[in-house]
């Protein structure tokens, strides 16, 4: 038996979910577990159907990033069919749980930088993309997409070693594939049920936005935005304090932190 069915029968018989990863595909190598999970979405895959690959050879993160992706890192991505007025919790709902996922499998605390990469001591473990296709005024589906870095080494892939770290290097212990998987769908479908119900989960997922308080750059398009980040709106928009006091409200942006 391969390994990555060996994977795929742990997660299926400890996973303890109502409907997340009760369609779980589980791939040696992909091009993307986006476009997979896509494409399924649109053949009418069932809400909680999940993509995982041990490999991607043309992963992709926001602004029409690269997403390195070799072994060593959890690829994923979810198909779930929110109601329009609840998409913007998405990224507040992917976010928090790979927070509380990586404290409960590594005890370590993460920190969100936003608006949806995760870091732990100012590096990189977490990166998340999220696409949504609308028709009639209504989502047809939504696509998360989460790469985690689980135990790659930083140092072998010189490119990112100043600014990515995994789960295993910072924890000093072996931090397997199927546990960590089972805990985020878990984390996940708990946050996803309670959002759609009318919990309120921006205030959580504030409380661990490292980003508030630091002073930063926003770059969105041709715009370019200086200030201290103040806070984050229910609807998931950061907002900026120009050095001359006005605010500006951020929809969507690269943030990069600035020296105080």
């Amino acid at each position: 038996m391969s390994n990555t069915e060996d994977l795929t029968i742990s997660i299926r018989t400890q996973l303890n979910t109502k409907f997340i990863g009760h369609n779980l595909y589980y791939y040696p190598k992909l091009t993307s577990t986006m476009d997979i999970a896509k494409r399924k979405a649109q053949e009418g895959a069932d809400e909680g159907t999940v993509v995982i690959a041990d490999e991607q050879t043309s992963g992709r993160g926001r602004l029409s990033r690269t997403w390195l992706s070799p072994r060593g890192n959890l690829a994923l991505s979810l198909i779930l069919k929110p109601s329009l007025d609840k998409v913007h919790q998405l990224i507040m709902i992917t976010s928090l749980a790979v927070v509380r996922t990586i404290k409960k499998v590594a005890d370590i605390e993460a920190d969100i930088k936003w608006p949806n990469d995760v870091l732990i001591g100012g590096k990189k473990v977490c990166g998340i993309l999220i696409e949504n296709e609308v028709q009639h005024d209504k989502i047809r589906f939504a696509i998360i997409g989460i790469g985690i870095n689980i135990d790659l080494d930083p140092l072998a892939t010189p490119e990112i070693s100043s600014i990515a770290t995994s789960l295993s290097s910072e924890s000093g212990k072996e931090i397997t594939k199927d546990k960590a998987v089972i805990a985020l769908l878990s984390e996940i479908e708990q946050l996803y049920l309670e959002s759609q119900a009318g919990a309120p989960i921006h205030q959580e997922w504030k409380r661990h936005m490292g980003t508030l308080g630091k002073h930063i750059r926003v770059k969105a398009g041709e715009s370019i935005e200086q200030g201290k980040a103040e806070t984050v709106t229910e609807g998931g928009n950061l907002i900026l304090r120009r050095a001359d006091g006005s605010t500006a409200e951020i929809v969507v942006g690269d943030v990069t932190l600035m020296r105080d």
